[in-house]
């Protein structure tokens, strides 16, 4: 890919950790005076509804625990994103990396928050970032494909330690939710903090879980592909995984109810997943590019180009 596009994918990163900048600051700084009010759902459910802000019509709930996940998108997720975009054009393996899992982070965050929060004003805004983080995914991809994927890391690449952490915690998830999902069928009043559905479930069980296995088992058996999306995808868990300990810390603050379970579980995962993710990064090994016509007598060593 020529220059001129990859400096056109690296823009396109940095508008939407733009975006989803402004987004995640009309969250934090725009809702409202915590003004909330009793209300009934369709199938009969009591929950408090919001007033007055931009996530007027949201539950207490979703409103309590998306506090923290704008938080920690406006101080950490944003910006990374938008530092990774410089080095995406200049041509960095690892930028690239960074900016697929980030992208990856916040495709699902707001495809959450499109078929999740109440329909009002900043429903544009999220179906602009996610259609954007789409694009912006799929572009980044095309660079490191452009490239190559063989050879990218060398043997310290910890395979295993990602395959035993991103497996178990999807096997966690799906015990969680299937659990949560059985009981909601089993009760009289299921409940769904307001919504005519459980949207987290659906979106965590369709595609997080099995996004997870998969990546984790191609990077367990070295295909070239497979450690270069678990590179990427390691930065989107670590980010998830801290940004839903994020949540849960701001929920128990508002709702006065500590979930100390969740909080640690993520906070924990959000570590672990770092630690690898670092070493995945340590690991990237240069690469041999395509020999150029003046380049038949050169000594292999002198065409060594850094991942």
């Amino acid at each position: 890919m020529t220059m001129t596009g990859r400096r056109a994918t690296a823009g396109l990163c940095a508008f939407v950790g733009v975006l989803a900048g402004v987004a995640a600051g009309l969250g934090v700084f725009g809702r409202g005076d915590g003004t909330f009010v009793p209300a009934t759902s369709a199938l009969g459910e009591s929950y408090e509804v919001a007033l007055g802000s931009v996530y007027a019509g949201s539950a207490g709930q979703l409103v309590a625990e998306g506090v923290g996940w704008d938080v920690f998108t406006l101080l950490i997720a944003a910006p990374i994103l938008v530092v990774a975009a410089l080095y995406v054009a200049r041509g960095s393996f690892r930028g690239d990396l960074v900016a697929a899992g980030m992208l990856g982070y916040f495709l699902y965050m707001h495809l959450e928050y499109s078929v999740t929060w109440a329909f009002g004003p900043m429903f544009p805004l999220f179906v602009a970032i996610c259609g954007s983080s789409v694009v912006g995914l799929v572009a980044v991809s095309a660079l490191i494909a452009d490239t190559g994927v063989d050879d990218r890391f060398n043997q310290t690449f910890p395979r295993r330690s990602f395959a035993a952490l991103t497996i178990g915690m999807a096997l966690l998830l799906a015990v969680m939710w299937i659990g949560r999902i059985a009981e909601g069928l089993a009760a009289a009043t299921a409940t769904l903090h307001g919504e005519t559905t459980m949207t987290v479930q659906a979106l965590d069980l369709g595609l997080m879980v099995p996004v997870s296995v998969i990546v984790a088992i191609a990077a367990l058996r070295r295909v070239p592909v497979g450690m270069v999306a678990a590179a990427a995808f390691g930065v989107t868990f670590v980010a998830m995984a801290t940004a839903i300990a994020a949540m849960m810390v701001s929920a128990s603050i508002v709702t006065g109810v500590l979930q100390l379970p969740p909080i640690v579980v993520f906070g924990l995962a959000g570590v672990a997943g770092l630690a690898i993710v670092t070493r995945m990064f340590a690991s990237a090994a240069p690469i041999r590019p395509p020999p150029l016509p003046s380049d038949q007598g050169a000594q292999p060593a002198e065409l060594l180009a850094a991942g």
